[in-house]
């Protein structure tokens, strides 16, 4: 049982990442996920407490819904009281819904064993019992080769046995309510897990970004994107679809992904195109000299992707460093901070804390 009131020790989540999850039956998703481009998988794991694994795993980028319950038991229905008299066959358990695109399942089983002692029966951290057990439940037969390496590889990085269940899964019911994203809701709650591990967990999956090929380019950008990053072009003024956009949010280059502007260093400059006083980092974009249409200009480019952006000039505001970065809508896509974390830029969020 989880008593607070015990030894048991307290560890406060500092990361402040918020995972949308409500209580679902079956095995039916807990959350209406409708991107059509997202490759959802599923798995289910077992590492002590549900609340500390459920928040841990939530954190990784790639993972789209989280839900504690109860797997591989013998007893229909069971509740949270029954589970803990230890004679249910149960084990608190995490169902992980995944985006396959950007998170594998190997990579996945690696993130989450880092956060569990692979080699202890029925325990982990403080807790004791056979519903604190270590598992990995698969429903995709598919699955099964992928876990069983992942096994025979976490073996061989310990000299005792490893006691990690590896099955199908059999049945799952939901938790309580209550114990849904209870760490979220519940901050000072307990958690086997460290401070330092949930933080991990954030950077265990990166983005990353590389240039795409102009076979990739051509395929997915429109006409009007394609003609401004790759030849230079100039889209209309005023009517591009960043010029009034002001939520909060990060702007991106739209051939790589990465990340180039903060709404926070967006105004309104009146010019008819997004205007920022600053990139995020300088070394992220390339500076040229362009002297076409009778003009002197400083062009501005993405170092990694070599997309045109736009250009830069000095008759920005005094304030923020005189600099205008006049940018097209065309090379940006804006990512608002609602979106961020699904879209595994959360490492971004503290930029937009900035005065």
């Amino acid at each position: 049982m989880k008593d607070v009131g015990s030894i048991l020790f307290l560890c406060v989540i500092i990361c402040g990442i918020f995972i949308a999850c409500k209580p679902a039956s079956g095995h039916q998703s807990s959350k209406n996920v409708t991107n059509k481009d997202m490759q959802v998988r599923e798995i289910y794991l077992a590492g002590g407490c549900f609340w500390g694994i459920e928040h841990y795993m939530g954190l990784v980028r790639g993972v789209i819904d989280t839900e504690v319950g109860y797997a591989n038991g013998h007893t229909p229905s069971p509740t949270y009281e029954m589970v803990c008299q230890d004679d249910t066959g149960y084990a608190e358990t995490v169902r992980v819904q995944y985006d396959s695109r950007h998170l594998s399942l190997s990579k996945l089983l690696e993130i989450f064993f880092r956060a569990i002692d692979p080699t202890l029966l029925n325990q982990q951290g403080n807790d004791r019992g056979s519903q604190y057990r270590t598992g990995v439940y698969y429903t995709d037969d598919k699955d099964k080769p992928i876990v069983d390496q992942a096994i025979q590889k976490l073996q061989r990085a310990y000299s005792r046995p490893i006691v990690v269940e590896h099955q199908k899964l059999t049945n799952f019911y939901p938790a309580e309510k209550y114990h849904q994203d209870y760490l979220n809701n519940n901050p000072q709650g307990y958690c086997h897990i460290s401070p330092k591990l949930m933080q991990e967990a954030m950077k265990a999956n990166p983005l990353v970004f590389k240039k795409a090929t102009d076979e990739e380019l051509r395929s997915r950008l429109s006409e009007e994107e394609y003609r401004v990053t790759q030849q230079s072009a100039t889209e209309r003024p005023f009517t591009n679809r960043y010029d009034k956009e002001f939520r909060p949010g990060i702007y991106v280059d739209i051939t790589t992904g990465e990340p180039l502007f903060a709404s926070t260093d967006k105004y309104d400059s009146g010019c008819g195109w997004p205007a920022f006083t600053r990139p995020i980092s300088d070394s992220l974009l390339t500076e040229v000299s362009d002297a076409s249409h009778g003009m002197h200009r400083t062009e501005v480019r993405s170092k990694l992707g070599d997309a045109h952006l736009g250009h830069v000039f000095a008759d920005g505001p005094k304030d923020k460093g005189g600099l205008r970065y006049c940018i097209n809508s065309a090379s940006l896509r804006f990512i608002p901070k609602e979106k961020m974390k699904e879209e595994g830029y959360a490492e971004y969020l503290p930029l937009l804390n900035k005065k």
